[in-house]
């Protein structure tokens, strides 16, 4: 039987996990994963990335270049991995998923941190919206005997507060488009406590030290999904945010309303004629009826358990003001 306790194990014995391969280590949420995985300073990280990749890394961080039409070369760049973190845009080949999965049981893997990241799925809002992908890549992980942990998170508010079709706020224009009555909350994230729920967890001591130690394991974890939010927000709570930093009121926007059963409707009947611009939309306003955002309602959060500090709504709306100024949207997906 293996030793139950760290103070069982052979001298030398590091009770965390040490090597982390990183999918998307340079993206949207990827590189603020890599970020506070770096100040944790503990880990080896490294970057999976095709080789025809132009993207920049982090100092502290190595690459291992990868042919997804070649398993063996994925394979080979998860060697020696104790985790596996997968963070892919919304536009990646659909099984490219699955092709990592199976590579990392090939390269004997433990962990795998798949590509979650945003809301919890209930069945309804999922059927509406992504399909049953994320519950079969979570099956197909256990199945292939490794552990998965799942990060549930929300969206993250920066990047969707600077996007005109996705919260209902064209920062630019002053307009805000309010779905039903604009008082529905969803749990949401910042970029950067996202991060920072990643790093607590792959943190988290692999074993107790002894019979005494009752604190947080990895294994709290396995095969479950973690749920974090930095705020739960009603469109009219990131309406006032946005009003306090830009020192406006309720007459200086273009307020407007619209049924959110309704907006929904009409993007899905326009992703039925080809418009995958109409996509976000119709994934975002999903969340916004049923409390189908508000996930700690029914599940709680992990905010307190992993430590995290409290993030700041108003600065969080400056970097939104910020994403929106510089440009974001116009290069998003485009490198």
């Amino acid at each position: 039987m293996a030793p139950a306790h760290a103070s069982q194990q052979t001298p030398g014995y590091i009770n965390h996990l040490k090597n982390i391969a990183v999918v998307g280590a340079n993206g949207t949420i990827g590189s603020h994963i890599v970020s506070e995985l770096l100040e944790k300073n503990i880990f080896n990280i490294t970057a999976i990335t095709r080789a025809e990749s132009k993207g920049m890394f982090a100092d502290g961080v190595s690459k291992e270049y990868v042919d997804y039409s070649n398993t063996d070369t994925i394979v080979a760049a998860l060697k020696g991995k104790d985790a596996l973190v997968i963070t892919m845009a919304v536009t990646a080949a659909k099984d490219t998923q699955a092709k990592l999965i199976r590579a990392a049981a090939a390269a004997g893997v433990p962990w795998v941190l798949p590509n979650e990241f945003g809301m919890y799925n209930t069945d309804e809002a999922q059927n509406d919206t992504i399909g049953d992908s994320k519950t079969k890549d979570r099956a197909l992980i256990q199945s292939l005997g490794l552990s998965y942990i799942g990060v549930t998170c929300g969206f993250w508010y920066e990047h969707s507060l600077s996007a005109a079709d996705l919260y209902g706020f064209d920062i630019a224009k002053r307009e805000a488009i309010f779905f039903d009555d604009g008082a529905q909350k969803i749990n949401t994230s910042t970029r950067k406590q996202t991060g920072s729920a990643v790093a607590a967890i792959l943190s988290l001591p692999l074993l107790p030290k002894d019979e005494n130690d009752k604190s947080l394991t990895l294994n709290s974890y396995r095969n479950r999904m973690a749920f974090v939010a930095s705020f739960a927000l009603s469109q009219r709570d990131m309406l006032d945010s946005l009003q306090r930093v830009t020192n406006t009121l309720d007459s200086d926007w273009n307020i407007s309303r619209v049924p959110a059963k309704e907006r929904f409707a009409e993007a899905k009947q326009e992703i039925g004629k080809g418009n995958r611009a109409a996509f976000g939309r119709a994934l975002y306003t999903r969340y916004f009826y049923d409390d189908a955002g508000l996930f700690e309602k029914t599940h709680g959060l992990d905010n307190e358990k992993l430590r995290l500090l409290k993030a700041d709504l108003d600065e969080a709306t400056k970097v939104a003001i910020g994403l929106q100024e510089s440009g974001y949207w116009d290069n998003y997906g485009k490198n």
